[in-house]
């Protein structure tokens, strides 16, 4: 069963990456302490863009996992992002962040129906952006750290690296290439 709700939900974090916008993005928003975050300041690394409120129990239920993943990940390949889509005192949200341990930035954004990367139909929702600063899939629910890292590994999986793509050094040239009895050779009727 498990494995089934993990499949369904990775199928929706797959199914949505066909449909959402295929350019950067970029927002800048203040953290709770007053540093201000650009999106753009993250380009190289995937950014885990989570929406979240105090008052919203599946948020408060993933958090141990975005604290789990940005740990082991912060230093190489990926960050999280959590903001704060509430109207919250400036105190409040640093004891709350204090009381569950949350070790990405906190950033703020005022509440509606969009957010700095689109719609916000209910909370949580969590975006996920490549390296490249495009939205690569939105979830609307819950995630865990196994399915981001999952959903990552396989889309990093099928973009070719720099060093598969051959060199033109590597690449043969026509006359390296070797001729065989039904491949017309230069000057062969085939070529008049």
């Amino acid at each position: 069963m498990q494995r089934f709700l993990f499949s369904v939900c990775l199928g929706l974090i797959i199914a949505t990456s066909g449909t959402v916008v295929a350019e950067p993005v970029d927002f800048e928003l203040e953290d709770i302490n007053g540093v201000k975050h650009r999106l753009s300041d993250y380009r190289g690394k995937w950014v885990v863009v989570n929406y979240w409120a105090t008052w919203c129990p599946p948020c408060l239920d993933e958090i141990p996992e975005l604290v789990d993943f940005h740990e082991e990940h912060k230093d190489k390949d990926a960050v999280v992002l959590g903001i704060s889509f509430e109207e919250v005192g400036i105190k409040k949200l640093r004891q709350f962040t204090e009381e569950y341990f949350i070790n990405y930035p906190i950033l703020r954004s005022t509440p509606g129906p969009s957010g700095e990367l689109g719609e916000i139909p209910g909370l949580p929702i969590t975006y996920l952006i490549s390296p490249d600063g495009e939205i690569a899939a939105r979830q609307v629910g819950s995630v865990t750290a196994k399915l981001i890292a999952d959903f990552i590994a396989a889309r990093t999986a099928a973009t070719p690296q720099t060093d598969d793509i051959p060199q033109t050094d590597d690449i043969p040239q026509t006359d390296d290439i070797p001729q065989t009895d039904n491949t017309p050779q230069a000057g062969s009727e085939a070529d008049q």
